[in-house]
This record gives structure tokens, C-alpha cells and sequence, in this order.
């Protein structure tokens, strides 16, 4: 969607995370938050820009490291605070706008384009909450979002309403351009809302519709409680995902499986597995307990209870209990259990027994560990 722009707004302190780290840095399944909103968002559009304020650098630095075209704006918030505070300052480009928050990472590409295919001058996502307690309540006529009203300017019968604002805008450019100078601060909090968009645009004949969305996708991390139940809804949708792609899994809610992680091939995951990091997976069986980080993995079987540090390879091999390796490269190899294989590379047909180690640390620099093909170590 070229003509459409997004814009993801990160810059609050997020201090009920109770963290010096902001907010959108704290990771679900091995990635920050604003990493997986990013994700969604240029699957969408290739013009994005991320409104930043507390730790700026920390978080611009983390952004460009993965996704180094984004554009970042700094919000002015001892002047221009609050939601439409923060877009003062943001070049407004491209036919469409969509607008939405760095501590919604379940937000998916699908409901981001469902806003921006909606043909309103603002579409405006909305939930209907099982528990609206706390959520501005959308009051909607015939489709036609006719105001949002906070919970604490909402009357008895307002909050019977259930139709709650998920925080996520669709402005056509020149609607949105039109409209942020007219949004003042007079409220309690001094503070410059979205949310009065939608007022000012009734007040000016213009169409404002609510768009439907899936209240979990649309779920804000205030605090790390809801982080925690974020990271579950993440973790359902991973394995589930790769299970209907062949996977096979044993007791599922016991594995924990990176973002990042790929599966090739026929896979089982065996119970209190974790994969951690950029992995690959393939043909391949990892047993009960066994942990296995940043490494790749082929037509091989490894546990239980064995543990693979990051930057190991090994293909048409078994690692058995309590192995350990780190940045091991073992091709077509037997390690049955009880070794620690640290910078080594082993070839074929090698039988690793119990009690192996390879000590490859002089004390001020380490070496790399050769042992060639069909070598029995007893």
C-alpha cells in the first residue's frame, strides 16, 4: 500500500513497568515490542515513521538496526503532549495515515489494512470489550462513530457501553492535516488527544466509521502483567501456527519458541523445550528439556536435558543428556552425554564419549578445537 504512510507513536515513559528500560524495548517471545509492531507495519506500507521521547537514542538505535529506513521524530512533550501532541512535528506523506501505538505488538499487517481500505476520511478501530472498565467508550450510530467518551467524563448509561476504542486511526492526509491544529488541551491533563479528532471532524461534516477489530490484537503492555499475558497470546499463535505447518509438538504449553525461530521439515518438539533466538530447525527432533539457542539444527536428534549455545551447526548427529555445546560445528557425529564441546568442529563417523571437554582457553585468548573423522574419544 504505497499511497499509505504509518505512523507508530512510542513516546511515553512507560512508568508502570516500574523499569528504567522504556517501555517498547521490553521483549515477548525474544523481540522488543517495537520490533513486532514494525513488523506489521511495513507489511503494510514502506513509509514509517515512529514518534520517540524517553530513552530516544536507546530505542532509534535498537529501530535501525533492523529496520534502518524508519523515520524517527522526537515529540516536544514539555509543549505538545499527549497523543496529538505527537504528531506536531511528523511529516505527513502518503494518501492514507494510519496511526497506532508501540505497546500493541499483537496488532497484525491484516487489521492495519483493513482501516486504511476503509473508504472513511477517519476509520477508527473499535472493540467491543468484555470488560470496557477503563477504555473510551465509542458511540457509534449506524456504523458512524459519533463521539468517544472517557471513562471518566462517561454517564451511568455511556458506561453500559461495550464499544471501546482500540487506540488505532485510519486519517485520509488532508483530513488529518486539516484537523491537528484545531485539537487544543483544554482538559484535566493539559494534553493534546487524538481522540478530539472525532469531534472536530463531526463538527465539520466529515465521515468518521468504526472499523471492527479483535480486542486481543489490539491489547496495550502497561505493566508487566499484561506483558506476560501478551507473551502467552504470542506464543499460542507461534505454536500454532507451526504446528499446522507439520510440527510436532508434546504438551505445547510447555515449549517456549523465539519469534524468530524456523522450522523445516518433519520437527518434534518434546515437552519443556526452548528456542531461543535466530534458529533453524530442520528434519530434525529435540528431546524433553533441552535448550537450544541461536544455532542450526539438520537431520539430527539432540536431549534430553542438553543444552546448545548460540553459533552451533550440527547435521546427522546425535547430542545426548547433558551435553552441552557452544560455537560447535559437528557433522554426522555421536555425543552421547555428560561432554562439554565449546569452539570445536568434528568430523564424521567421531564418537565423542562421556566425560569429554574441549579446553581450548590459554588464559587470554580462545582457540578453535579440530578433531577430524572416525576418532573414538573413551
Amino acid at each position: 500500500m504505497n499511497d499509505t504512510s504509518v505512523i507508530i507513536l512510542a513516546a511515553g515513559l512507560g512508568t508502570r513497568m516500574k523499569s528504567a528500560r522504556p517501555k517498547v524495548l521490553f521483549e515477548l517471545c525474544g523481540e522488543p515490542m517495537i520490533i513486532h509492531v514494525l513488523k506489521q507495519a511495513y507489511a503494510v506500507s514502506n513509509d514509517v515513521s515512529v514518534v520517540l521521547y524517553y530513552e530516544k537514542e536507546k530505542i532509534e538505535s535498537v529501530i535501525k538496526d533492523i529496520f534502518p529506513q524508519t523515520k524517527i521524530y522526537a515529540q516536544d512533550l514539555a509543549n505538545f503532549p499527549g497523543t496529538a501532541g505527537a504528531l506536531k512535528n511528523v511529516e505527513l506523506s502518503g494518501k492514507k495515515i494510519i496511526v497506532t501505538c508501540g505497546d500493541m505488538p499483537l496488532v497484525k499487517a491484516t487489521d492495519l489494512m483493513r482501516l486504511a481500505a476503509n473508504d472513511a476520511d477517519i476509520a477508527l478501530s473499535v472493540f467491543e470489550a468484555a470488560d470496557p472498565y477503563g477504555y473510551g467508550r465509542v458511540i457509534i450510530n449506524n456504523g458512524k462513530v459519533e463521539a468517544i467518551v472517557e471513562q471518566k467524563d462517561a454517564t451511568e448509561t455511556q458506561k453500559m457501553i461495550k464499544s471501546a476504542n482500540a487506540g488505532c486511526y485510519c486519517f485520509k492526509s488532508e483530513v488529518l492535516r486539516e484537523i491537528l491544529p484545531l485539537i487544543g488541551n483544554e482538559n484535566s491533563q493539559k494534553e493534546f488527544y487524538l481522540t478530539d479528532a472525532i469531534k472536530i471532524a463531526n463538527e465539520r461534516g466529515l465521515k468518521c466509521w468504526a472499523v471492527s477489530v479483535e480486542e486481543q490484537n489490539f491489547m496495550g503492555i502497561n505493566d508487566k502483567f499484561q506483558l506476560s499475558i501478551a507473551e502467552n497470546l504470542m506464543q499460542y499463535e507461534i505454536k500454532k501456527n507451526l504446528m499446522k505447518s507439520g510440527v510436532l509438538m508434546r504438551l505445547p504449553n510447555s515449549v517456549y519458541i523465539d519469534s524468530r525461530a524456523k522450522f523445516e521439515g518433519e520437527c518434534e518438539l518434546q515437552e519443556n523445550v526452548s528456542i531461543i533466538g535466530e534458529c533453524l530447525i530442520k528434519n530434525s527432533v529435540i528431546k524433553s528439556g533441552s535448550v537450544v539457542e541461536s544455532s542450526v539444527i539438520e537431520d539430527s536428534d539432540v536431549g534430553p536435558l542438553a543444552r546448545l549455545r548460540p553459533k552451533c551447526e550440527i547435521k546427522n548427529t546425535h547430542i545426548g543428556n547433558f551435553v552441552e555445546l557452544k560455537a560447535a560445528r559437528l557433522n554426522g557425529v555421536k555425543a552421547g552425554h555428560l561432554s562439554y564441546l565449546g569452539d570445536c568442529e568434528i568430523g564424521c563417523g567421531t564418537n565423542v564419549g562421556c566425560g569429554t571437554i574441549t579446553c581450548n582457553y590459554d588464559g587470554k585468548a580462545k582457540h578453535k578445537t579440530i578433531i577430524g573423522k572416525n576418532v573414538f574419544i573413551g
